[in-house]
């Protein structure tokens, strides 16, 4: 599932192929954007904020959303085979060695560089920024004190990068129930700090894992603690996790996994 450190590699690796180098074809398969044309804009550098995807033009930012099922694939040129069907490919992009195809995209627009707050200025600090400001970030999820604590962390307008697996997983590693109200969490700053360095970990390997314990040292190889795990024994206590559902209204409830012991 996409989350803040696939959105980091993916835009690592386009920036890679892109930064400082000038597009030769440009095709948005949308229909607002059918008739964009970007070919000789230079691209300045590809960044991620949260799980967003921003690639900046001299004059234009490609803003795009992975959501559930996107995917952007590099493919080195002349003659690329695809490894997705063609008919999901939403933006495909190129310089004179490397092409971009962005795969069954949630979101896909072209902005005027200067408009790039309008898609993003909503979101609350980017736990993979290095510009991350951990008290802005402790202040926004602590706002809401009645707030269950998994609402707070999925809310990007808080921090931005954390997804459904994430924060159930950072739940369980604090022993905290996914219901838990965000005011009765004992150390907030120190339930994102162990998330971000998580999220900074795993941007950096392929296979994500959250084998770390208590205290966020390496335990060692286990990829998942409760996240998918419903009805399987818990790694630390032995009882069944749990499932459920939790959202701030019906139309937006996010699943849940947690263990009823461990978690209180």
């Amino acid at each position: 599932m996409p989350e803040g450190d696939t959105v980091w590699r993916t835009a690592h690796h386009l920036h890679e192929a892109f930064a400082n180098t000038t597009l030769t074809r440009t095709d948005f398969r949308v229909p607002q954007y059918a008739t964009v044309d970007l070919v000789g804009q230079r691209v300045d550098e590809v960044v991620s904020y949260g799980k967003h995807l921003l690639m900046r033009t001299e004059a234009f930012t490609v803003h795009s959303h992975l959501k559930m099922e996107g995917s952007w694939h590099l493919y080195r040129l002349p003659r690329p085979r695809w490894r997705r069907p063609a008919h999901s490919a939403r933006a495909v992009l190129e310089n004179n060695d490397w092409q971009a195809v962005g795969f069954s995209l949630g979101l896909l627009e072209v902005l005027p560089r200067d408009r790039e707050t309008d898609v993003v200025g909503h979101l609350g600090p980017d736990l993979l920024g290095d510009d991350f400001d951990a008290e802005e970030a402790d202040s926004r999820v602590s706002s809401d004190p009645d707030r269950p604590v998994f609402l707070a962390l999925l809310d990007q307008r808080n921090v931005a990068g954390f997804g459904n697996e994430y924060v159930n997983e950072l739940l369980f590693l604090r022993r905290l129930a996914p219901t838990r109200p965000v005011g009765e969490v004992p150390d907030v700053h120190g339930l994102i700090e162990l998330g971000q360095r998580l999220l900074s970990a795993n941007a950096r390997q392929v296979d994500r894992s959250f084998g770390v314990d208590l205290r966020g040292r390496r335990r060692g190889d286990e990829p998942r603690w409760v996240y998918g795990r419903a009805g399987r024994p818990c790694r630390r206590c032995g009882t069944a996790i749990h499932q459920g559902h939790l959202g701030d209204d019906p139309t937006r409830e996010r699943v849940t996994f947690w263990c009823p012991r461990c978690q209180t």
